[in-house]
């Protein structure tokens, strides 16, 4: 019972006071990165590049489309001239007219047949009778014959009326690609590698947000205890000047000793005035990089602790590391490859193309059946091949070009290797080099208490001056101070090592 008591009591010192959230680094981290408005702009062109390698996909596939038109013109398209459309509705009468002669012939031997009857003792009324009824019968027929004609000439021409002002058409095609010289598949491995560059901007982005919210968080929590620590010498300098003021009453310490006492109070009083007035600007740095309103009373879980849990990582130099993981070189890397599949896209400009296509087309008037003024159409399929021949060397301009930004690209991922060769070697000396000076500053302390110690029992004792007394109190503050900033860079070193070598997550 009495175990549970204390550690209810323990816990009630710990939890921050009524109305302030209780932050650690890694709620922190874990607002920051859903409030960064970076972040989801690079998740949002995440998926763009999704959508756009879906989207490279679709060329490989048959595609099918639609069209529909409609025409009217001024004047009809016709087949016949108009001398001939003139001539046709008369071709009974032309034929008539040219049979004339013919007809002139026949009637003068119908009279000469008439005039041999006659001779032979036929009543020259009964052949006058006769020969009237077959002229009459003649010429009926030869009327029959011209209105046929012009009347079959008419529909003729009404036939090859084609009325071709309005018209109409429509048809459904289906391409399918079947080699463009290899552009389609250079579009595809562009479209994924755009897609990967997006993810490793996202990780890119992701790394910074983390970053920059460890420098916030430390620096608070750096702060905080810059805050105990010049409170805590400000205890020291005030009962040092009160005791001291109470010496100069009793006539053992000098006025002097006492202005001397009375300025390192009012340097303890400016000191602890800037730490909270930096306190007061870092949290609010944290606060907006957490999504949190500015003047939100927040406590962090490291600035109620006694001391900052540094712990010593033997740095381990690892460049391999860094060059696997780091998203900067991802990011350059694809440049790279995007650049080569930009030279093989414009290299395609040589290669033939061939593709194959087919659909159903329609029209009206359509011309399968005559002029008909009514929709009507056919399957069709074919190949369609295109092959460049001559275009002035453009295409070859183009692909040098992009065969030189390759070059370009190259040579900056190289560059980029030695900078974070060169980054990590100096980050891992940094870390070594923060473990020694914590190490150092650790010693320091014990030394700094002690002397503060001596220091104020010889005060106590009248063997030692104020001013003595006030030089021990001062390398005490230096000594806590230079412990809380070496705590710090053991921190801050280690993220650096951690971004550096590309594992911040």
């Amino acid at each position: 019972m009495n175990r549970i008591f204390g550690t209810l009591l323990l816990a009630g010192f710990l939890l921050p006071a009524s109305g302030q959230r209780l932050l650690t680094l890694d709620s922190c981290r874990q607002m920051a990165l859903r409030n960064n408005k970076q972040l989801s702009i690079s998740k949002l062109k995440q998926d763009v590049a999704a959508d756009l390698r879906k989207s490279a996909r679709t060329k490989l596939l048959p595609h099918v489309s639609a069209m529909g038109t409609y025409e009217h013109t001024s004047r009809p398209i016709s087949l016949l001239s108009d001398q001939q459309k003139g001539l046709l509705p008369k071709i009974g009468t032309g034929v008539v007219g040219s049979m004339q002669p013919q007809m002139a012939g026949i009637e003068t031997s119908m009279q000469q047949i008439g005039t041999a009857f006659v001779k032979m003792g036929v009543p020259a009324a009964e052949v006058q009778q006769m020969m009237s009824g077959l002229q009459t019968g003649m010429q009926g027929s030869m009327q029959g014959m011209e209105a046929t004609l012009n009347a079959l000439g008419q529909q003729i021409v009404d036939a090859f009326n084609t009325d071709t002002r309005n018209l109409f058409a429509g048809s459904i095609v289906l391409t399918q690609p079947i080699f463009m010289g290899g552009s389609i598949l250079a579009l595809n491995k562009m479209a994924a590698i755009n897609e990967e560059l997006a993810e490793n901007s996202q990780n890119a982005r992701r790394q910074a947000t983390i970053y920059g919210i460890d420098q916030a968080y430390w620096q608070v929590v750096s702060l905080c205890h810059k805050k105990k620590l010049a409170e805590s010498y400000l205890d020291l300098v005030k009962k040092l000047d009160a005791d001291v003021h109470k010496m100069i009453e009793e006539g053992v310490a000098t006025r002097s000793d006492g202005l001397s006492v009375d300025v390192k109070v009012n340097e303890a009083e400016m000191t602890l005035t800037k730490v909270n007035d930096g306190l007061v600007l870092s949290r609010m740095l944290l606060n907006e990089r957490c999504g949190l309103p500015l003047d939100e009373a927040v406590t962090l879980a490291d600035e109620m602790a006694e001391t900052i849990s540094a712990v010593e990582l033997a740095p381990q130099l690892d460049v391999e590391q860094a060059v696997e993981n780091r998203p900067e070189l991802k990011m350059l890397q694809n440049t790279v490859d995007l650049s080569k599949q930009t030279t093989n896209v414009l290299r395609a400009g040589y290669m033939p193309q061939l593709a194959l296509t087919g659909g159903y087309a329609l029209t009206n008037p359509s011309l399968f059946n005559g002029f008909e003024k009514k929709f009507s159409g056919y399957w069709h399929v074919g190949v369609m091949m295109r092959v460049p021949i001559w275009n002035w060397g453009d295409t070859m301009y183009k692909v040098r070009a992009s065969k030189r930004a390759t070059s370009i690209a190259n040579l900056e991922l190289a560059e980029a290797r030695e900078m974070i060769a060169l980054q990590v070697n100096q980050v891992t000396f940094k870390v070594g080099e923060a473990n020694k000076k914590l190490t150092m500053a650790q010693s320091n302390i014990a030394r700094a208490d002690e002397n503060l110690r001596i220091a104020n029992l010889g005060f106590s004792e009248g063997v030692i001056t104020p001013a003595t007394v006030m030089e021990a109190q001062t390398a005490w503050l230096q000594a806590q101070s230079q412990k809380i900033d070496a705590e710090i860079d053991v921190k801050l070193s280690q993220v650096d090592l951690q971004k550096a070598l590309g594992t911040l997550e």
